[in-house]
Protein backbone atom coordinates (compact mmCIF):
# COMPACT_ATOMS: atom_id res chain seq x y z
CA UNK A 1 0.00 0.00 0.00
CA UNK A 2 1.41 3.87 -0.62
CA UNK A 3 2.07 5.92 2.15
CA UNK A 4 2.38 9.48 2.32
CA UNK A 5 5.46 11.33 2.43
CA UNK A 6 7.57 13.60 -0.26
CA UNK A 7 6.03 14.12 -3.69
CA UNK A 8 7.08 12.04 -6.31
CA UNK A 9 8.82 12.94 -9.18
CA UNK A 10 6.24 13.02 -12.05
CA UNK A 11 6.93 10.75 -15.06
CA UNK A 12 8.90 11.52 -18.23
CA UNK A 13 7.41 13.71 -19.38
CA UNK A 14 8.01 16.58 -22.13
CA UNK A 15 8.99 20.01 -20.51
CA UNK A 16 5.83 21.41 -22.76
CA UNK A 17 3.23 18.99 -21.58
CA UNK A 18 0.17 18.24 -23.89
CA UNK A 19 -2.95 20.70 -24.35
CA UNK A 20 -5.86 18.40 -22.02
CA UNK A 21 -8.62 21.09 -23.25
CA UNK A 22 -8.48 20.15 -26.73
CA UNK A 23 -9.44 16.96 -28.40
CA UNK A 24 -9.04 16.50 -31.86
CA UNK A 25 -11.23 13.34 -33.71
CA UNK A 26 -9.54 12.62 -37.54
CA UNK A 27 -10.79 10.05 -39.58
CA UNK A 28 -9.79 8.79 -42.73
CA UNK A 29 -11.79 8.29 -45.76
CA UNK A 30 -12.60 4.82 -44.73
CA UNK A 31 -12.99 5.26 -41.34
CA UNK A 32 -15.84 8.17 -42.70
CA UNK A 33 -17.80 5.47 -44.93
CA UNK A 34 -17.70 2.87 -41.85
CA UNK A 35 -19.23 5.86 -39.51
CA UNK A 36 -21.58 6.78 -42.17
CA UNK A 37 -22.70 3.10 -42.82
CA UNK A 38 -22.91 2.00 -38.43
CA UNK A 39 -24.07 5.73 -37.51
CA UNK A 40 -27.09 5.03 -39.80
CA UNK A 41 -27.83 1.60 -38.75
CA UNK A 42 -25.96 0.53 -35.23
CA UNK A 43 -26.45 3.68 -33.51
CA UNK A 44 -29.77 4.60 -33.73
CA UNK A 45 -30.50 0.84 -32.54
CA UNK A 46 -28.36 1.25 -29.86
CA UNK A 47 -29.10 4.66 -28.79
CA UNK A 48 -32.62 4.20 -28.52
CA UNK A 49 -32.95 0.48 -26.67
CA UNK A 50 -30.34 2.57 -24.06
CA UNK A 51 -32.38 5.32 -23.23
CA UNK A 52 -35.62 3.01 -22.85
CA UNK A 53 -33.14 0.93 -19.55
CA UNK A 54 -32.34 4.22 -18.59
CA UNK A 55 -35.78 5.12 -17.83
CA UNK A 56 -36.25 1.68 -16.52
CA UNK A 57 -34.22 2.30 -13.90
CA UNK A 58 -36.20 4.92 -12.84
CA UNK A 59 -38.71 2.44 -10.80
CA UNK A 60 -36.07 0.94 -8.93
CA UNK A 61 -34.77 3.85 -7.70
CA UNK A 62 -37.94 5.53 -6.64
CA UNK A 63 -38.84 2.30 -5.09
CA UNK A 64 -35.84 2.71 -3.08
CA UNK A 65 -36.65 5.84 -1.38
CA UNK A 66 -40.54 6.22 -1.10
CA UNK A 67 -42.16 7.22 1.67
CA UNK A 68 -38.51 7.70 3.72
CA UNK A 69 -38.16 10.88 5.54
CA UNK A 70 -35.30 13.71 4.83
CA UNK A 71 -34.40 12.41 8.29
CA UNK A 72 -33.86 8.63 7.33
CA UNK A 73 -32.20 9.61 4.18
CA UNK A 74 -29.04 10.95 6.02
CA UNK A 75 -28.06 7.51 7.42
CA UNK A 76 -26.90 5.10 4.99
CA UNK A 77 -30.18 2.35 3.77
CA UNK A 78 -30.66 -1.38 4.94
CA UNK A 79 -32.89 -4.70 4.34
CA UNK A 80 -34.70 -5.11 0.97
CA UNK A 81 -34.63 -1.75 -0.31
CA UNK A 82 -30.88 -2.08 -0.31
CA UNK A 83 -30.99 -5.53 -1.80
CA UNK A 84 -33.70 -5.23 -4.39
CA UNK A 85 -33.09 -1.66 -5.75
CA UNK A 86 -29.40 -2.16 -5.35
CA UNK A 87 -29.33 -4.93 -7.30
CA UNK A 88 -31.82 -3.86 -9.99
CA UNK A 89 -30.29 -0.58 -10.83
CA UNK A 90 -26.81 -2.24 -10.97
CA UNK A 91 -27.85 -4.92 -13.72
CA UNK A 92 -29.81 -2.37 -15.77
CA UNK A 93 -26.82 0.07 -15.79
CA UNK A 94 -24.60 -2.72 -16.89
CA UNK A 95 -27.49 -3.52 -19.44
CA UNK A 96 -27.32 0.59 -20.42
CA UNK A 97 -23.79 0.62 -21.13
CA UNK A 98 -23.50 -2.41 -23.09
CA UNK A 99 -26.44 -1.68 -25.59
CA UNK A 100 -24.23 1.75 -26.31
CA UNK A 101 -20.79 -0.55 -27.20
CA UNK A 102 -18.59 -1.17 -23.77
CA UNK A 103 -19.44 -5.04 -24.66
CA UNK A 104 -16.02 -5.25 -22.11
CA UNK A 105 -15.34 -3.78 -18.79
CA UNK A 106 -11.56 -5.13 -17.68
CA UNK A 107 -10.99 -4.81 -14.27
CA UNK A 108 -7.58 -4.39 -12.86
CA UNK A 109 -6.42 -4.61 -9.25
CA UNK A 110 -8.69 -4.96 -6.12
CA UNK A 111 -10.79 -2.31 -4.62
CA UNK A 112 -10.73 -2.02 -0.84
CA UNK A 113 -12.73 -2.17 1.17
CA UNK A 114 -14.86 0.77 2.55
CA UNK A 115 -12.86 0.29 6.14
CA UNK A 116 -9.88 0.60 4.45
CA UNK A 117 -10.10 3.14 1.92
CA UNK A 118 -13.47 4.88 2.87
CA UNK A 119 -13.07 7.53 -0.47
CA UNK A 120 -12.53 6.86 -4.09
CA UNK A 121 -10.87 9.19 -6.78
CA UNK A 122 -11.17 8.04 -10.44
CA UNK A 123 -9.35 9.93 -13.18
CA UNK A 124 -8.52 10.80 -16.03
CA UNK A 125 -12.38 12.51 -16.30
CA UNK A 126 -12.71 12.57 -20.23
CA UNK A 127 -16.35 11.67 -21.18
CA UNK A 128 -19.52 11.43 -19.49
CA UNK A 129 -19.27 7.94 -19.73
CA UNK A 130 -16.95 7.77 -17.12
CA UNK A 131 -19.69 6.54 -14.96
CA UNK A 132 -19.45 3.65 -16.16
CA UNK A 133 -16.48 2.97 -13.34
CA UNK A 134 -19.80 3.18 -10.72
CA UNK A 135 -20.05 -0.90 -11.77
CA UNK A 136 -16.93 -2.43 -10.71
CA UNK A 137 -17.33 -0.51 -7.64
CA UNK A 138 -20.38 -1.65 -6.59
CA UNK A 139 -22.51 2.22 -7.20
CA UNK A 140 -20.72 3.82 -4.52
CA UNK A 141 -21.65 7.40 -3.48
CA UNK A 142 -21.23 10.46 -5.71
CA UNK A 143 -21.15 13.96 -5.38
CA UNK A 144 -23.09 16.07 -7.61
CA UNK A 145 -24.70 19.27 -8.34
CA UNK A 146 -28.11 19.96 -6.55
CA UNK A 147 -29.71 21.37 -9.96
CA UNK A 148 -29.19 17.86 -11.21
CA UNK A 149 -32.33 16.54 -9.06
CA UNK A 150 -34.57 18.29 -11.37
CA UNK A 151 -33.51 16.37 -14.51
CA UNK A 152 -35.96 13.35 -15.39
CA UNK A 153 -34.27 9.99 -14.25
CA UNK A 154 -31.51 11.31 -13.84
CA UNK A 155 -32.70 12.85 -10.38
CA UNK A 156 -34.32 10.14 -9.31
CA UNK A 157 -30.63 8.03 -9.55
CA UNK A 158 -29.04 10.80 -7.25
CA UNK A 159 -31.87 10.61 -4.41
CA UNK A 160 -31.24 6.32 -5.17
CA UNK A 161 -27.84 7.09 -4.76
CA UNK A 162 -27.85 9.45 -1.46
CA UNK A 163 -25.77 11.81 -3.76
CA UNK A 164 -23.99 14.54 -1.55
CA UNK A 165 -25.51 17.98 -3.42
CA UNK A 166 -23.94 21.08 -4.15
CA UNK A 167 -25.68 24.16 -5.13
CA UNK A 168 -23.35 27.00 -6.82
CA UNK A 169 -26.20 29.46 -5.99
CA UNK A 170 -25.22 28.74 -2.06
CA UNK A 171 -22.69 30.41 -1.07
CA UNK A 172 -22.86 27.80 2.50
CA UNK A 173 -23.47 24.55 0.59
CA UNK A 174 -20.02 24.19 -0.37
CA UNK A 175 -19.15 24.02 3.69
CA UNK A 176 -21.73 21.94 4.49
CA UNK A 177 -20.63 19.08 1.62
CA UNK A 178 -17.61 19.24 3.61
CA UNK A 179 -18.56 18.42 6.58
CA UNK A 180 -20.98 15.86 4.82
CA UNK A 181 -18.06 14.18 2.89
CA UNK A 182 -16.05 13.97 6.28
CA UNK A 183 -19.00 12.80 8.42
CA UNK A 184 -19.35 10.03 5.90
CA UNK A 185 -15.83 8.97 5.15
CA UNK A 186 -15.23 8.54 8.97
CA UNK A 187 -17.92 6.87 10.02
CA UNK A 188 -16.09 3.52 9.98
CA UNK A 189 -17.55 1.73 7.76
CA UNK A 190 -21.49 2.32 7.98
CA UNK A 191 -21.40 4.70 4.71
CA UNK A 192 -20.65 3.04 1.41
CA UNK A 193 -17.04 4.51 0.03
CA UNK A 194 -17.97 7.99 -1.81
CA UNK A 195 -16.41 8.25 -5.17
CA UNK A 196 -14.98 11.31 -6.86
CA UNK A 197 -13.83 12.79 -10.15
CA UNK A 198 -11.25 15.24 -8.15
CA UNK A 199 -10.51 17.02 -11.90
CA UNK A 200 -14.11 18.58 -11.29
CA UNK A 201 -14.28 18.48 -15.99
CA UNK A 202 -13.40 16.62 -18.68
CA UNK A 203 -10.48 16.44 -19.95
CA UNK A 204 -8.39 14.47 -23.45
CA UNK A 205 -6.93 12.05 -21.73
CA UNK A 206 -3.06 13.49 -22.15
CA UNK A 207 -2.57 15.02 -19.01
CA UNK A 208 -4.35 15.20 -16.02
CA UNK A 209 -6.01 18.43 -14.84
CA UNK A 210 -5.29 19.77 -11.35
CA UNK A 211 -7.28 18.01 -8.36
CA UNK A 212 -9.54 19.75 -6.60
CA UNK A 213 -9.21 18.96 -2.57
CA UNK A 214 -12.68 18.08 -1.95
CA UNK A 215 -11.97 14.60 -1.96
CA UNK A 216 -9.27 14.86 0.62
CA UNK A 217 -10.34 17.20 3.62
CA UNK A 218 -11.42 14.29 5.32
CA UNK A 219 -7.70 13.47 5.77
CA UNK A 220 -8.51 9.25 5.36
CA UNK A 221 -7.22 6.83 3.25
CA UNK A 222 -8.29 7.00 -0.62
CA UNK A 223 -7.78 4.52 -3.05
CA UNK A 224 -7.21 6.27 -6.82
CA UNK A 225 -8.89 4.39 -9.52
CA UNK A 226 -7.37 4.77 -13.76
CA UNK A 227 -9.88 4.77 -16.30
CA UNK A 228 -8.71 4.12 -19.45
CA UNK A 229 -10.51 3.55 -23.01
CA UNK A 230 -8.15 1.40 -25.03
CA UNK A 231 -9.57 1.33 -28.03
CA UNK A 232 -8.10 2.02 -31.67
CA UNK A 233 -10.31 5.49 -32.41
CA UNK A 234 -10.89 7.76 -29.37
CA UNK A 235 -14.55 8.56 -30.17
CA UNK A 236 -15.11 8.89 -26.30
CA UNK A 237 -13.46 11.77 -24.72
CA UNK A 238 -15.54 15.22 -24.54
CA UNK A 239 -13.03 17.88 -23.62
CA UNK A 240 -13.66 21.79 -23.59
CA UNK A 241 -12.83 22.01 -27.27
CA UNK A 242 -13.67 19.30 -29.59
CA UNK A 243 -16.59 16.69 -30.71
CA UNK A 244 -19.80 18.01 -28.93
CA UNK A 245 -22.37 15.81 -27.14
CA UNK A 246 -24.31 14.23 -29.76
CA UNK A 247 -21.19 13.61 -31.86
CA UNK A 248 -19.46 11.66 -29.12
CA UNK A 249 -22.85 9.85 -28.46
CA UNK A 250 -23.38 9.01 -31.95
CA UNK A 251 -19.68 7.77 -32.99
CA UNK A 252 -19.49 5.97 -29.74
CA UNK A 253 -22.45 3.70 -30.60
CA UNK A 254 -21.61 3.58 -33.53
CA UNK A 255 -18.51 1.53 -32.48
CA UNK A 256 -18.51 -2.42 -33.00
CA UNK A 257 -17.09 -2.53 -29.91
CA UNK A 258 -15.53 -0.27 -27.33
CA UNK A 259 -13.75 -1.21 -24.16
CA UNK A 260 -13.41 0.45 -20.54
CA UNK A 261 -10.05 -0.41 -18.52
CA UNK A 262 -10.32 0.18 -14.75
CA UNK A 263 -7.30 -0.41 -12.41
CA UNK A 264 -7.70 -0.14 -8.75
CA UNK A 265 -4.25 1.44 -7.27
CA UNK A 266 -3.10 0.61 -3.49
CA UNK A 267 -4.52 2.27 -1.41
CA UNK A 268 -2.89 5.97 -0.49
CA UNK A 269 -2.12 6.38 3.40
CA UNK A 270 -1.55 9.99 4.07
CA UNK A 271 0.99 11.46 6.09
CA UNK A 272 0.34 13.53 8.83
CA UNK A 273 1.45 16.87 6.65
CA UNK A 274 -1.14 15.54 3.70
CA UNK A 275 -3.60 15.00 6.22
CA UNK A 276 -3.86 18.63 7.51
CA UNK A 277 -3.14 19.65 4.13
CA UNK A 278 -5.92 18.67 1.46
CA UNK A 279 -4.22 20.53 -1.15
CA UNK A 280 -0.68 19.01 -0.72
CA UNK A 281 -2.56 15.59 -0.46
CA UNK A 282 -4.38 16.09 -3.59
CA UNK A 283 -1.22 17.05 -5.27
CA UNK A 284 0.59 13.92 -4.22
CA UNK A 285 -2.24 11.75 -5.58
CA UNK A 286 -2.36 13.46 -8.16
CA UNK A 287 1.45 12.46 -9.14
CA UNK A 288 0.80 9.21 -7.88
CA UNK A 289 -1.84 8.82 -10.50
CA UNK A 290 0.48 10.17 -13.59
CA UNK A 291 2.79 8.51 -12.48
CA UNK A 292 0.86 5.08 -13.05
CA UNK A 293 -0.65 6.10 -16.44
CA UNK A 294 2.60 7.71 -18.02
CA UNK A 295 1.03 11.40 -18.57
CA UNK A 296 2.21 14.46 -16.93
CA UNK A 297 0.66 15.65 -13.60
CA UNK A 298 -0.56 19.46 -14.57
CA UNK A 299 -1.87 22.84 -12.88
CA UNK A 300 -4.11 22.85 -15.36
CA UNK A 301 -7.84 24.12 -14.69
CA UNK A 302 -11.08 25.52 -14.79
CA UNK A 303 -11.74 28.75 -13.07
CA UNK A 304 -15.29 29.88 -13.54
CA UNK A 305 -15.95 28.84 -17.24
CA UNK A 306 -12.67 29.14 -18.58
CA UNK A 307 -9.66 26.45 -19.10
CA UNK A 308 -6.89 27.60 -17.06
CA UNK A 309 -3.05 26.65 -18.21
CA UNK A 310 0.17 27.01 -16.44
CA UNK A 311 2.79 28.97 -18.01
CA UNK A 312 5.47 29.71 -16.07
CA UNK A 313 4.84 31.16 -12.88
CA UNK A 314 1.59 32.35 -13.86
CA UNK A 315 -2.14 31.41 -14.06
CA UNK A 316 -3.02 32.80 -18.18
CA UNK A 317 -6.72 31.12 -19.48
CA UNK A 318 -6.13 29.10 -23.07
CA UNK A 319 -8.11 32.01 -24.44
CA UNK A 320 -8.50 34.72 -22.49
CA UNK A 321 -12.34 36.90 -23.04
CA UNK A 322 -10.00 39.96 -24.10
CA UNK A 323 -10.51 37.95 -27.80
CA UNK A 324 -14.30 36.85 -27.28
CA UNK A 325 -14.87 40.68 -26.73
CA UNK A 326 -13.20 41.72 -29.95
CA UNK A 327 -15.25 39.11 -31.54
CA UNK A 328 -18.34 40.66 -30.46
CA UNK A 329 -17.08 44.22 -31.46
CA UNK A 330 -16.17 43.44 -34.77
CA UNK A 331 -19.34 41.70 -35.21
CA UNK A 332 -21.09 44.90 -34.26
CA UNK A 333 -18.93 46.82 -37.16
CA UNK A 334 -16.70 48.43 -34.47
CA UNK A 335 -13.22 49.03 -34.80
CA UNK A 336 -11.62 49.00 -31.43
CA UNK A 337 -9.32 52.11 -30.36
CA UNK A 338 -7.95 54.09 -27.69
CA UNK A 339 -10.45 55.31 -25.22
CA UNK A 340 -9.06 58.35 -23.21
CA UNK A 341 -10.34 57.89 -19.34
CA UNK A 342 -10.18 61.95 -19.17
CA UNK A 343 -8.84 60.89 -15.81
CA UNK A 344 -5.95 60.76 -13.63
CA UNK A 345 -3.38 57.66 -13.11
CA UNK A 346 -4.71 55.18 -10.74
CA UNK A 347 -8.00 57.06 -10.37
CA UNK A 348 -11.26 55.13 -11.72
CA UNK A 349 -14.11 56.65 -13.17
CA UNK A 350 -17.37 54.14 -12.62
CA UNK A 351 -19.84 54.05 -15.99
CA UNK A 352 -23.09 52.42 -16.51
CA UNK A 353 -24.25 50.43 -19.56
CA UNK A 354 -25.97 53.44 -20.90
CA UNK A 355 -22.42 55.61 -20.46
CA UNK A 356 -20.85 52.07 -22.13
CA UNK A 357 -23.04 52.43 -24.99
CA UNK A 358 -22.08 55.86 -25.48
CA UNK A 359 -19.08 56.06 -25.28
CA UNK A 360 -18.40 52.77 -27.63
CA UNK A 361 -20.74 54.50 -29.91
CA UNK A 362 -23.22 51.05 -29.31
CA UNK A 363 -27.10 51.06 -30.44
CA UNK A 364 -28.00 47.14 -30.67
CA UNK A 365 -29.07 46.23 -26.75
CA UNK A 366 -27.88 43.08 -27.29
CA UNK A 367 -24.29 43.89 -28.70
CA UNK A 368 -24.29 46.66 -25.30
CA UNK A 369 -25.49 43.69 -23.17
CA UNK A 370 -22.72 41.54 -24.55
CA UNK A 371 -19.89 43.67 -24.47
CA UNK A 372 -20.83 44.70 -21.17
CA UNK A 373 -21.17 41.60 -19.23
CA UNK A 374 -17.02 40.85 -19.89
CA UNK A 375 -16.12 43.67 -17.50
CA UNK A 376 -15.94 42.91 -13.82
CA UNK A 377 -18.75 45.12 -12.32
CA UNK A 378 -19.56 46.40 -9.00
CA UNK A 379 -22.18 46.49 -6.10
CA UNK A 380 -23.93 48.95 -8.80
CA UNK A 381 -23.81 47.26 -11.53
CA UNK A 382 -20.84 50.00 -13.28
CA UNK A 383 -17.49 49.01 -14.42
CA UNK A 384 -14.76 50.61 -14.33
CA UNK A 385 -13.77 52.68 -17.38
CA UNK A 386 -10.29 52.18 -17.37
CA UNK A 387 -10.88 48.39 -17.99
CA UNK A 388 -12.71 49.41 -21.04
CA UNK A 389 -10.34 51.71 -22.17
CA UNK A 390 -7.38 48.90 -21.77
CA UNK A 391 -9.37 46.22 -23.77
CA UNK A 392 -9.96 48.29 -26.20
CA UNK A 393 -6.91 49.62 -26.47
CA UNK A 394 -5.31 45.76 -26.61
CA UNK A 395 -7.50 45.13 -29.29
CA UNK A 396 -6.87 48.09 -31.48
CA UNK A 397 -3.61 46.37 -32.63
CA UNK A 398 -2.36 50.12 -33.63
CA UNK A 399 0.02 50.28 -30.29
CA UNK A 400 3.07 48.28 -30.11
CA UNK A 401 3.61 46.63 -26.67
CA UNK A 402 5.70 49.34 -25.18
CA UNK A 403 3.11 51.73 -26.04
CA UNK A 404 0.20 49.37 -24.59
CA UNK A 405 2.55 48.24 -21.07
CA UNK A 406 2.77 52.27 -20.55
CA UNK A 407 -0.73 53.14 -21.21
CA UNK A 408 -1.64 49.76 -18.65
CA UNK A 409 0.64 51.40 -16.28
CA UNK A 410 -0.25 55.10 -16.19
CA UNK A 411 -3.85 53.91 -15.79
CA UNK A 412 -3.68 51.92 -13.06
CA UNK A 413 -0.63 52.66 -11.31
CA UNK A 414 -0.88 54.88 -8.20
CA UNK A 415 0.91 57.61 -6.05
CA UNK A 416 3.24 56.80 -3.12
CA UNK A 417 2.93 59.98 -1.50
CA UNK A 418 2.25 63.32 -2.87
CA UNK A 419 4.89 64.54 -5.58
CA UNK A 420 6.42 60.83 -5.37
CA UNK A 421 6.60 58.50 -8.63
CA UNK A 422 3.85 56.27 -9.26
CA UNK A 423 3.67 52.74 -8.67
CA UNK A 424 1.67 50.01 -9.71
CA UNK A 425 0.01 47.80 -6.47
CA UNK A 426 -1.63 44.29 -6.37
CA UNK A 427 -4.91 45.33 -7.53
CA UNK A 428 -3.62 46.97 -10.38
CA UNK A 429 -1.49 44.53 -11.52
CA UNK A 430 -4.01 41.81 -10.90
CA UNK A 431 -6.48 43.69 -13.36
CA UNK A 432 -4.16 43.87 -15.78
CA UNK A 433 -3.51 40.53 -16.25
CA UNK A 434 -7.08 39.61 -15.52
CA UNK A 435 -7.96 41.58 -18.80
CA UNK A 436 -5.29 40.90 -21.49
CA UNK A 437 -4.49 37.29 -20.27
CA UNK A 438 -7.63 36.48 -18.55
CA UNK A 439 -5.19 35.51 -15.44
CA UNK A 440 -7.57 34.62 -12.15
CA UNK A 441 -6.70 37.42 -10.20
CA UNK A 442 -5.62 35.32 -6.80
CA UNK A 443 -3.06 33.97 -9.38
CA UNK A 444 -1.77 37.44 -10.12
CA UNK A 445 -2.03 38.71 -6.90
CA UNK A 446 0.55 35.75 -6.03
CA UNK A 447 2.66 36.60 -8.82
CA UNK A 448 2.85 40.47 -7.73
CA UNK A 449 4.34 39.76 -4.09
CA UNK A 450 6.75 37.35 -5.79
CA UNK A 451 8.02 40.54 -7.50
CA UNK A 452 7.66 42.98 -5.13
CA UNK A 453 10.27 40.37 -3.08
CA UNK A 454 13.45 41.57 -5.08
CA UNK A 455 12.83 45.20 -4.26
CA UNK A 456 11.99 47.86 -1.37
CA UNK A 457 8.21 48.59 -1.88
CA UNK A 458 4.97 46.66 -2.40
CA UNK A 459 4.63 47.89 -5.64
CA UNK A 460 6.42 48.49 -9.17
CA UNK A 461 8.18 50.69 -10.96
CA UNK A 462 7.16 51.52 -14.78
CA UNK A 463 10.41 49.87 -15.54
CA UNK A 464 9.88 46.58 -13.16
CA UNK A 465 6.32 46.45 -14.75
CA UNK A 466 7.47 46.27 -18.32
CA UNK A 467 11.29 44.35 -17.53
CA UNK A 468 8.41 41.74 -16.71
CA UNK A 469 6.07 42.38 -19.27
CA UNK A 470 8.75 43.10 -22.01
CA UNK A 471 12.03 41.69 -21.46
CA UNK A 472 11.08 38.38 -19.42
CA UNK A 473 12.12 35.04 -21.03
CA UNK A 474 8.77 33.60 -20.52
CA UNK A 475 5.81 35.94 -19.86
CA UNK A 476 7.01 38.79 -22.18
CA UNK A 477 6.59 36.09 -25.04
CA UNK A 478 3.14 35.49 -23.78
CA UNK A 479 2.37 39.05 -24.00
CA UNK A 480 3.26 39.48 -27.26
CA UNK A 481 1.31 36.29 -28.20
CA UNK A 482 -2.47 36.81 -26.40
CA UNK A 483 -1.94 40.74 -27.55
CA UNK A 484 -2.63 39.37 -30.99
CA UNK A 485 -6.21 38.37 -31.23
CA UNK A 486 -6.89 39.64 -34.43
CA UNK A 487 -4.92 36.93 -36.15
CA UNK A 488 -6.04 33.45 -35.56
CA UNK A 489 -3.11 31.10 -33.92
CA UNK A 490 -1.07 29.14 -35.49
CA UNK A 491 -0.04 25.53 -33.84
CA UNK A 492 3.50 25.50 -36.12
CA UNK A 493 4.45 29.28 -35.04
CA UNK A 494 6.42 28.98 -32.23
CA UNK A 495 4.79 32.16 -30.82
CA UNK A 496 1.10 31.07 -30.85
CA UNK A 497 -0.94 31.03 -27.53
CA UNK A 498 -1.05 26.95 -28.18
CA UNK A 499 2.23 26.10 -29.03
CA UNK A 500 2.92 28.10 -25.96
CA UNK A 501 0.41 26.72 -23.56
CA UNK A 502 1.49 22.46 -25.11
CA UNK A 503 4.01 23.36 -27.75
CA UNK A 504 1.94 20.78 -30.05
CA UNK A 505 -1.92 21.94 -30.56
CA UNK A 506 -3.08 25.15 -31.87
CA UNK A 507 -6.54 27.00 -30.57
CA UNK A 508 -9.29 24.73 -32.12
CA UNK A 509 -12.40 25.34 -33.19
CA UNK A 510 -15.88 26.30 -31.39
CA UNK A 511 -17.05 23.49 -29.39
CA UNK A 512 -20.26 22.15 -30.98
CA UNK A 513 -22.53 19.15 -31.22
Amino acid sequence: MSQGGPPLEPTSAPSAPPNPFVHELHLSRLQKVKFYFLGALLAPIRVLLAFIVLFLLWPFAWLQVAGLTEEELQEPLTGWRKTVCHNGVLGLSRLLFFLLGFLRIRVRGQRASRLQAPVLVAAPHSTFFDPIVLLPCDLPKVVSRAENLSVPVIGALLRFNQAILVSRHDPASRRRVVEEVRRRATSGGKWPQVLFFPEGTCSNKKALLKFKPGAFIAGVPVQPILIRYPNSLDTTSWAWRGPGVLKVLWLTAAQPCSIVDVEFLPVYHPSLEESKDPTLYANNVQRVMAQALGIPATECEFVGSLPVIMVGRLKVALEPQLWELGKVLRKAGLSPGYVDTGREPGRSQMISREEFARQLQLSDPQTVAGAFSFFQKDANGLVDFRDVALALAALDGGRDLEELTLLAFELFAEEQGEGTSHLLYRDGFSTILHLLLGSPRPAAATLHAELCQTGPCQGLSLCQFQDFALRDPLHGKLFSTYLCPSQPPNASSPGSPAALANGTVHAPKQKGD
